[in-house]
């Protein structure tokens, strides 16, 4: 079986327990190379996972022939800078969420990737599983009656110090950390920019770390979301019809569990399965690489994703 050469810059969390372990386990991908600036990491890596090559720089990887394809979990404002530099040396890249800190710099990044005919994608696992294929399929089938409501949150307690994700000049806040997520799920499901936006904040250090979202379009449809940092963790959503209701517990995650469904009188649930949503995301790209086909999620959905975000951020910093 052919397979897609992978590299990854920066040794991240993340990189370290979803995604190398999925690079591993994905037919079509091989991992090949992991840069780090720092030499504690590089040796753990090398010590942890089977792959050829290790590199000081991220520059070294980048010029390295054998990769095809990087993986990029760095702090959210260097998303730009490296996806770029990458897509220059003809590497596809899939990178983390957010895929960039604004409208612009997304516009920027889909030239490139057109300018050199790579891939690029913003890495949004969640949209691999079950239980969001089901969820699209029960929307499709129309057995909610019209939209009338979707509610999503998701939080969590952070207590790491010290975490970039509490720094403002790396893109830090939780709109950029998880608010993405009930952003992204609210326009996969209506596919059209709010014409209000209402937004409440609860600052600390220079970035949100409570947002709460109110999002009104042309047909009268709402949304409300919430993320946070700051409290017990939440991860569910609800879809409110004129024929009837879905909940979605774990919208964002992948284990196995049931939707709930209230439609005529009547309460379903609906089991789906779980999955390993890194490595479908994984498997994916690689084989959209391979085949010279389009990934699962868009540009054109990144470019509606940051321009949501923008007015979002908007309303917290201004």
């Amino acid at each position: 079986m052919k397979q897609i050469h992978w590299g990854i810059l920066g040794y991240a969390r993340i990189a370290k327990n979803e995604v190398i372990p999925a690079l591993l386990e994905a037919p079509s991908a091989r991992l090949y190379g992991i840069a780090s600036r720092d030499t504690e990491k590089r040796e753990e890596a090398r010590s942890l996972f089977p792959f050829e090559r290790v590199y000081e720089t991220y520059e070294e990887l980048l010029e390295d022939e054998h990769i095809q394809a990087v993986y990029i979990p760095l702090p959210n404002a260097l998303h730009k800078e490296w996806a770029v530099k990458a897509m220059e040396k003809g590497k596809h890249v899939l990178c983390e969420k957010p895929l960039a800190l604004s409208e612009k710099e997304v516009k920027d990044m889909t030239e490139t990737s057109e300018k050199y005919g790579v891939l690029l994608m913003e890495a949004f696992m969640y949209r691999y599983t079950p239980r969001i294929k089901k969820v699209l399929e029960l929307m499709e089938s129309g057995v909610l009656g019209e939209i009338r409501h979707i509610d999503s949150s998701f939080r969590f307690y952070l207590n790491r110090p010290n975490t970039i994700k509490m720094k403002k000049e790396l893109g830090g806040g939780a709109l950029y950390d998880v608010g993405c997520y009930p952003v992204n799920f609210t326009n996969l499901l209506l596919k059209e920019e709010p014409q209000g936006i209402a937004v409440s904040s609860v600052m600390e250090d220079g970035v949100d770390i409570k947002t709460s979202v109110l999002l009104t379009y042309k047909n009268g449809v709402t949304a409300s979301l919430h993320c946070g940092f700051n409290a017990y963790g939440v991860n569910s959503s609800e879809i409110l019809g004129t024929e009837g209701r879905l909940v979605i517990p774990d919208t964002f995650l992948e284990e196995a569990g049931d939707l709930t469904l209230y439609h005529k009188n009547q309460v379903e649930n609906i089991s789906v399965p779980g999955c390993h949503r890194y490595t479908l995301e994984v498997e994916d790209f690689s084989k959209a690489v391979l085949e010279g086909k389009k990934p699962l999620v868009s540009l054109s959905e990144s470019l509606l994703q940051a321009r949501v975000m923008d007015r979002i951020l908007w309303n917290i910093y201004k």
